[in-house]
């Protein structure tokens, strides 16, 4: 059986996992430009190159960013995605002057909160049918 090439391979395990990221700036106050994403892209892929995870996409707004991740299943979303934020936002408050007097005490740059979906695969539907149509053994 040949594998896809999209396919990841770990010690014991073959894997493919994408999840859909949104990070929001406090407050959602418009303060990102062209050159701060730029660098933040930079720093996201160092980021995820530590977690051993891909950034595939990556883009954002003035307000917002979006991330495409493939990880593996050793790696929990909420610890890499509190890695993303937090050296994210050390890093540019410390580049970038404006960004570092954006808000009152300047201490944080990313709201608390964040967006992570699951991308790829068959729809839930497919899934559950396959499942449901496997050959139970009789007792």
């Amino acid at each position: 059986m040949e594998i896809n090439k999209r396919f990841r391979t770990g010690r014991h395990v073959v894997f493919l996992m994408h999840a859909h990221l949104v990070f929001v700036i406090k407050y959602r106050h418009p303060v990102f430009t062209h050159t701060h994403l730029t660098r933040m892209e930079e720093i996201m892929r160092g980021v995820c190159a530590d977690f051993e995870t891909d950034l595939e996409e990556f883009n954002g707004e003035t307000n917002h960013v979006h991330l495409l991740v493939n990880f593996p299943p050793k790696i929990a979303v909420s610890k890499l995605v509190n890695s993303l934020k937090g050296v994210s936002s050390r890093l540019l408050r410390k580049e970038f002057e404006d960004l570092r007097f954006a808000y009152w005490n300047g201490v944080r740059l990313w709201s608390g909160s964040y967006f992570a979906g699951s991308v790829g695969g068959a729809p839930i539907s497919v899934v559950r049918q396959y499942i449901e149509q496997q050959a139970r053994p009789i007792v």
